[in-house]
């Protein structure tokens, strides 16, 4: 790459991603490395978490830089984990350290977004569907720490604006995975082992899904899952009870949100989502759209795409807020 690009960088509780975002020619290079989590284990502290960023980071820049010879225009970071206050997780704030330190050097923009607008901005860009920033459409992140529905919105001052909707009252998504996935014996994180275990099963499961108004309820499904594990049931089975039971409740949650707020086209983000079982039911039903895997995981490159989206929309923003920008 020999172009201008925005430098995105993402340290989550997973993974730790950068990612350069080049408008020019639509094109982004991406660098990211799960963090390391002992065999047996389902996640990381976040003293770990801050710890192996602090490793990581340094090298991925590295690996980018020697692959992108353009010039930065402005560097994006995630700052917390969702725009709700009191949303906080340390490990950001090694992102967000490094990200002051660049853009400082380079004396360039510095912006700060949150995760989860990160994982938005992915789906959009992997879809080829930045235009629906110019729309209200429904976005679901379903990952190991968020299961939420939301209306997104365009709004000048904040690129968009997000309304939650639904959202799981107890076990995320991803946790439910990770979990069934460690009681079959799966490495962490179990997403992708426990997608090719459930497509092995030959089975078919009516769920009906535990409801509360558009808001789920996912703690039974490990409860049940314990249950057919003891019970001797094989292990494609019990993978495939698990996908079908987020799946179900994932439908429900739809629908009740067409019933209530209107008929919005659907975009799928987060970790979660690259499950083919789950893509293949809700695409069909839906006409929805999915991030590829790359950018369903953990990435840095929604946020180095909002970067992008922030500069082009300065002079709105100036102008919305009297002339100065805060």
């Amino acid at each position: 790459m020999t172009m201008d690009g925005y430098l995105g960088i993402d340290t989550s509780n997973y993974t730790t991603s950068t990612a350069v975002y080049c408008p020019d020619c639509d094109g982004i290079l991406q660098k990211k490395k799960l963090l390391p989590v002992p065999e047996g284990a389902l996640g990381l502290r976040q003293s770990d978490a801050v710890f192996h960023h602090t490793v990581q980071l340094p090298q991925l820049l590295e690996e980018l830089a020697g692959e992108f010879d353009g010039r930065i225009r402005a560097v994006a970071v995630s700052s917390a984990p969702r725009d709700t206050e009191g949303s906080y997780m340390p490990c950001f704030l090694t992102g967000m350290a490094v990200a002051r330190s660049v853009a400082s050097f380079l004396k360039v923009p510095l912006y700060f977004f949150s995760h989860q607008s990160g994982h938005i901005a992915a789906a959009l860009y992997s879809t080829g569907m930045l235009t629906y920033l110019e729309r209200p459409f429904y976005a679901f992140h379903v990952s190991g720490g968020t299961t939420e529905a939301l209306l997104v919105t365009p709004d000048n001052v904040h690129i968009f604006h997000k309304e939650l909707l639904a959202q799981s009252l107890d076990l995320k998504a991803g946790q439910a995975v990770d979990r069934v996935g460690g009681m079959l014996g799966l490495a962490f994180p179990a997403g992708a082992e426990l997608d090719l275990l459930a497509q092995k099963s030959q089975r078919h499961f009516q769920i009906r899904p535990s409801m509360k108004g558009a808001d789920c309820s996912l703690s039974g499904i490990q409860n049940q899952c314990e249950k057919m594990l003891h019970a001797g049931e094989r292990p494609e089975d019990i993978a495939r009870f698990c996908i079908e039971s987020i799946r179900a409740a994932i439908d429900a949650m739809a629908q009740q949100m067409i019933r209530r707020h209107g008929d919005y086209p659907f975009v799928f983000a987060g970790g979660v989502m690259s499950n083919r079982i789950i893509r293949d039911a809700i695409s069909q039903k839906y006409k929805a759209r999915f991030a590829e895997p790359s950018f369903s995981c953990d990435n840095a490159a929604g946020i180095a795409v909002l970067a992008a989206v922030r500069e082009k929309k300065l002079p709105q923003m100036r102008a919305k807020e009297g002339g100065e920008l805060s």
